[in-house]
């Protein structure tokens, strides 16, 4: 195990971009680790430290300082990691975008006592030239570690912007999400929100009222399921609802009402961000409905133009969760899935169940973003003739939700799509 000697009491390296965090109480987020900072050989050390309950992932997360952190010339984040477990170690870095920005990250295995710079490439895009990040919009630096055992450890030190790129350009187009705040609902706002009865727990969903919204007036709903967590060399997704970025993509924030929905244990009182929640998704099918209803009740969700939408597991969760009984099928005029679709195979998901689900769609159209319509024809085949399929590839040729916000032929086709769907009888 590695050792450390003398509590920090200033912050060493003023050019570190860590210097505004004074103590571990300012680290951002803080899942499966102990975090205790040190001055080592005049370097200031970050350890971490494995810690109950574990998880899939244990992380730390180093938030943006109120200026900024000034990387629209920057070409890349370092940080120095060694594993001070007697194991070898999954571990990663990652600086995590805002606004609907994806993550670029660097991930190695670790052997006992291995010291490594880890580099996330700021400029670095999908395969079709999609930036995954604006520098300009970043919200936390993340370390983690994947499959944390009893004895994890590291010790992270020397996280600093390094070298210079050119000014980064923002794609003509592209599209903001508004971040997730714990204000109350308001026209253009997008808010943590929970049904009354979830006061409490830690199940919630992420509203969104559009710029547009008023009180006492009728909106479409586009309710939107997030991928599965998964963090590896190339993907970031957390599972978490505050993730998701379709609705506002398909609606450009106006004139719908976009609410991200959770996979939920109601045991537990907690988000599922993995599979379809408790009871073989049950608790979340019934989460589903009590939160449409709501939104329609309370806040002006037009009944008739309720539009379900997911990425991934998302994807899948439009026929496993949107499908799973007559009540809950009834809600839907269409459906708009990305990448998997119910019959993947996934979980409880399986072609057999999801052609008998297909059976109780009687919305009007189906959208399907980089899905393979030779894959899914027994669905297609189940519903009635009547519905309209559409089948759309985005180019992106990555498994993410960047293209929903750019300007890009998919996505003018689904915006005109779900145009077309709600205002039509």
């Amino acid at each position: 195990m590695c050792t450390m000697l003398g509590l920090a009491s200033s912050i060493s390296g003023a050019d570190e971009l860590w210097s505004h965090v004074r103590d571990v109480a300012q680290l951002d987020d803080v899942r499966g680790f102990t975090a205790e900072f040190a001055d080592v050989d005049t370097r200031r050390v970050l350890r971490l430290e494995a810690a109950p309950p574990r998880q899939s992932y244990a992380w730390a997360a180093v938030p943006v300082p109120d200026q900024g952190w000034n990387l629209e010339r920057v070409a890349s984040i370092q940080a120095t990691v060694r594993n001070c477990s007697p194991k070898p170690t999954e571990t990663m870095l990652w600086v995590v975008g805002s606004n609907g920005w994806g993550a670029v990250g660097d991930v190695a295995t670790l052997k006992a006592d291995e010291t490594r710079t880890f580099r996330c490439d700021l400029r670095q895009t999908y395969p079709d030239g999609t930036p995954r990040i604006d520098p300009n919009q970043v919200s936390e630096i993340r370390f983690m570690v994947r499959g944390p055992k009893a004895d994890t450890a590291l010790d992270v030190s020397r996280l600093v912007a390094d070298g210079r790129a050119p000014r980064w350009v923002r794609p003509a187009g592209r599209l903001d999400v508004p971040p997730m705040t714990e204000d109350l609902p308001a026209a253009g706002r997008r808010v943590r929100y929970q049904l009354p009865g979830d006061a409490g727990t830690s199940i919630y969903c992420v509203l969104y009222l559009p710029l547009d919204w008023q009180k006492g007036k009728s909106c479409p709903v586009v309710a939107e399921y997030p991928g599965n967590i998964f963090l590896n060399a190339r993907c970031y997704s957390t599972g978490r609802p505050e993730q998701c970025v379709m609705g506002y993509g398909m609606t450009e924030g106006k004139g719908t009402i976009w609410v991200s929905l959770p996979f939920i244990n109601r045991a537990a009182g907690d988000i599922a961000e993995s599979g379809f929640g408790a009871n073989d998704g049950e608790d979340t099918t019934s989460y589903a409905i009590d939160l449409i209803e709501d939104i329609c009740r309370n806040w002006g969700g037009d009944r008739d133009n309720l539009v379900l939408s997911g990425f991934s597991r998302g994807a899948i969760a439009c026929g496993y969760i949107g499908l799973r009984n007559e009540r809950i099928g009834a809600f839907w005029k269409g459906f708009s899935a990305c990448q998997h679709y119910d019959g993947s195979a996934w979980h409880q998901s399986n072609m057999k169940d999801a052609v008998q689900r297909a059976e109780r769609f009687t919305g009007r159209a189906i959208f399907q973003t980089d899905n393979s319509q030779k894959k899914y024809q027994p669905v297609v085949d189940a519903t009635t003739p009547s519905v309209a399929w559409t089948w759309a590839n985005s180019g992106l040729r990555f498994h993410a939700t960047a293209m929903f916000l750019d300007e890009r032929p998919s996505t003018r086709q689904l915006r005109q799509w779900f145009r077309d769907l709600v205002t039509q009888p």
